[in-house]
């Protein structure tokens, strides 16, 4: 709840409750699919630890959870 707090909700205006819920399953795949997380050595919850990423000349950004979260990927 904190980290949804902190780094979504506070910094939005929520209009209603069909917004709240979009932009909680959208910050819920970011922090389950993207965002690194120290006590797993900055992999996401869902990163298989056995693959060993290689480095990646070109990088995309895309925002997400109404342009306050950045993701990068590999631009293809």
């Amino acid at each position: 709840m904190r980290s949804v707090r902190q780094e979504c909700a506070n910094r939005l205006l929520i209009h209603g409750r069909g917004h709240a819920e979009k932009l909680l399953r959208e910050y819920a795949r970011h922090f389950n699919e993207h965002r690194p997380h120290q006590g797993r050595g900055q992999l996401a919850p869902l990163d298989d630890p056995n693959v060993i990423p290689l480095p990646t000349p070109r990088i995309q950004r895309k925002q997400t959870v109404g342009g306050l979260i950045n993701e990068y990927r590999q631009a293809g």
